[in-house]
């Protein structure tokens, strides 16, 4: 190693050593708190919206939501919040409102923090026409106390946990974000994400669910509905305990489609180079189409078409 070198290293470590004792002593002088460090100052804030509403719409950016029953009967907003990124709450129309009311500098977007905004929405009903929230990154809890006419979410990076029922319609869109839903009844349920899992358990849908993912993984178990149409390009699909009325279409390019204990008045299920396995309820008449890979089915000259396609994958599916 030549001497230049050596003069780089050494100034490299005698700066890395003094960031450390730089961040020792900043957070000595915090009391070790990190949030102490950013250059974001947060306060916690609560908004009365003080009149009644039937509908909810939230429009925030990073913001972490999360919907708790009120105690004493009256809705009540907490925001914990940059003292330049605060959040406008009121009641317009029969709706409850919160946008997000951004008053920084651009020089100002650039900063440190440590902490995450939150948004906590304390609701006195249990039963709302219409929920509709837009988000970009901050996560999203929705709890079995609430129900609802129509629940819509549409995100970026979030993540969505939903216990909450809707009488008409579940439609959840995402970009990279993961959605879990459990004990959930709709009408009607659509689920979207890009590179997110899906996972729904223990749901009842009257019409039908449609599931959409690029590459995220999709899990439902004990799932009834009219109709089932799930989609994934490179995430597996596995199906446990699901019953379809009416048809239930899988399809995927690369991911494996397997069903446990599942059954349907007619079954499409499609891969390229996935493999397709599993357990129906009841007979079927199998039509199978593959390249390469392997079929073993029942023969049977009874029960609704169960078609299955692959190109490379193999297929095993029995009957119970």
């Amino acid at each position: 190693m030549n001497k230049t070198a050596r003069n780089w290293l050494t100034a490299a470590a005698i700066l890395i050593l003094l960031g450390v004792v730089l961040f020792a002593v900043a957070m000595a002088a915090g009391g070790g708190d990190l949030n102490k460090l950013g250059t974001v100052n947060y306060t916690t804030n609560t908004y009365e919206p003080g009149s009644d509403f039937q509908n909810i719409s939230i429009d925030v950016e990073t913001t972490e939501i999360e919907f708790v029953p009120s105690e004493d009967g009256t809705c009540r907003v907490v925001c914990f919040e940059d003292e330049k990124v605060k959040h406008a709450v009121s009641v317009q129309n029969g709706t409850l409102t919160v946008k997000t009311v951004d008053t920084r500098k651009w020089y100002e977007h650039i900063s440190v923090s440590f902490a995450s905004p939150k948004l906590t929405v304390y609701l006195p009903q249990s039963a709302y026409g219409s929920l509709a929230v837009k988000t970009d990154t901050g996560d999203m809890t929705i709890p079995e106390d609430f129900s609802f006419d129509t629940l819509t979410v549409d995100g970026d990076t979030c993540d969505v946990t939903c216990c909450a029922s809707a009488g008409e319609r579940v439609e959840i869109d995402l970009s990279t974000g993961a959605i879990a839903l459990e004990g959930v009844t709709a009408e009607r349920m659509r689920l979207k994400t890009d590179t997110g899992r899906v996972q729904v358990r223990r749901a009842a849908v009257g019409e039908g669910v449609r599931v959409e993912t690029d590459t995220g993984r999709v899990t439902l178990e004990d799932v009834t509905c009219q109709a089932l149409d799930a989609k994934s390009d490179t995430g597996s699909i596995t199906l446990t305990n699901v019953v379809a009325s009416g048809n239930l279409t899988v399809e995927t390019d690369t991911g494996d489609i397997a069903l446990n204990d599942c059954d349907a008045s007619e079954l499409s299920l499609q891969t390229d180079t996935g493999d397709v396995t599993g357990r129906l309820l009841s007979d079927k008449i199998f039509l199978t189409d593959t390249g390469t890979g392997r079929v073993s089915v029942p023969s049977s000259a009874t029960g609704g078409k169960c078609r299955i396609k692959t190109a490379t994958g193999d297929i095993r599916v029995e009957v119970r």
